[in-house]
């Protein structure tokens, strides 16, 4: 029987919360299968090991996530924690430390779940969004002067490299290739941005003379928004850099339903490095300990987990009994306008993957 070490690292806020949920999940869904087993291991890593001991990661943390098949991530962010110290110490330090530079975030509605589209199909809001997760806006170059005179000075420089783009880009064709309408958008803003984006640009053009069979457009990122909103059927698999696809994808979940049940998967896809899964909510500090935050973002990265470890069949098992929860509005938690609580939801899945064995 295979033996699959998951790193269950909770995090802050609500993230230990989710993570636990998403345990249970993945074990459930081993136990059914009966082809393997998930051991997960429990790291405290988060805001109060910083407020301890000045570290989010123990200084071996790295290393010893080496010895594990996947992670399984909460939130990263405290209350009592500046944001750019909990971001840069804890999930950026994972994800860039281990390359997982394909960010995957797939979007569409749930059975159940009400689009606040007026009219839109399933068929319509199907997305896969595919960010890059390496660079970018996010690369950390940049640094403040002359703090607190006049003159105070801060940069915040954006990296764009094209051995970074380009990877990101074939990655993105080779996806929208797997998908029924070989379809890719590119997000760009080359008409402000005229270094960087225009670089990101000139190498999707390159890449996709190795891809004719899919088709493909470029979109410039406010219009983006524009586009998603009014002709969401037009979309399909989208590409963009590491800040446009965090906005993107935020606004993407909440047209699907709400921020609640978006799933993240940090990808390596050279298989060198463990990758990453998590919901795409952040710690939501106001419900911390209320029992009502929705794990159905949770329950959809563990199904990302499960296909990205092989696990195809498991992964299909498992999001069939997310939509039947999701399909009874009973289950419905207050960011989907019902009274459900967070294990009440838990229950339902683990009844729904115990009861139907077809």
């Amino acid at each position: 029987m295979k033996q699959y070490k998951i790193a269950a690292i909770g995090g802050d806020g609500i993230g230990p919360e989710m993570v636990a949920e998403g345990v249970r999940a993945l074990q459930a869904i081993a136990e059914r299968a009966g082809s393997f087993k998930i051991e997960a291991d429990w790291l405290d890593w988060g805001a109060e090991r910083f407020k301890c001991s000045g570290r989010f990661i123990p200084e071996d943390g790295m290393a010893k996530l080496a010895g594990y098949d996947a992670i399984l991530f909460g939130s990263a962010g405290a209350a009592d924690v500046p944001d750019h110290e909990t971001l840069w110490g804890l999930r950026l330090a994972i994800c860039q430390t281990l390359d997982q530079y394909a960010n995957l975030r797939p979007t569409r509605l749930l059975a159940g779940i009400r689009s606040p589209l007026a009219e839109v199909t399933p068929e319509a809001l199907d997305w896969l969004i595919i960010r890059e997760n390496s660079e970018g806006e996010y690369a950390g170059h940049g640094g403040r002067s002359h703090r607190g005179s006049h003159h105070e000075t801060a940069t915040e420089v954006s990296l764009f490299t094209r051995h970074a783009i380009e990877r990101i880009m074939r990655y993105a064709f080779e996806c929208a290739q797997d998908r029924p309408r070989r379809q890719l958008t590119v997000v760009t803003k080359s008409n402000a941005q005229r270094h960087g984006m225009v670089l990101w640009d000139e190498i999707a053009q390159e890449v996709a003379c190795s891809f004719p069979d899919v088709r493909w457009d470029r979109m410039l990122v406010d219009a983006m928004t524009v586009r998603m909103v009014r002709d969401p059927g037009s979309l399909d698999t989208i590409v963009a850099s590491n800040l446009h696809a965090d906005i993107l994808s935020d606004l993407a979940a909440a047209l699907a339903g709400s921020i609640g049940i978006g799933p993240t998967a940090n990808i390596d896809p050279s298989g060198r490095h463990p990758s990453m899964f998590e919901p795409i909510h952040g710690s939501a500090f106001d419900l911390v300990g209320k029992g009502v935050a929705n794990p159905i973002g949770m329950f959809w990265s563990s199904v990302l987990l499960l296909d990205h470890l092989g696990e195809h069949r498991s992964a299909q098992i498992l999001l069939g009994a997310i939509e039947r929860v999701t399909a009874d509005p009973a289950n419905h938690t207050p960011d989907l306008g019902g009274t459900a609580r967070t294990q009440d939801v838990t229950r339902a899945l683990l009844a729904a993957l115990s009861g139907d064995r077809s």
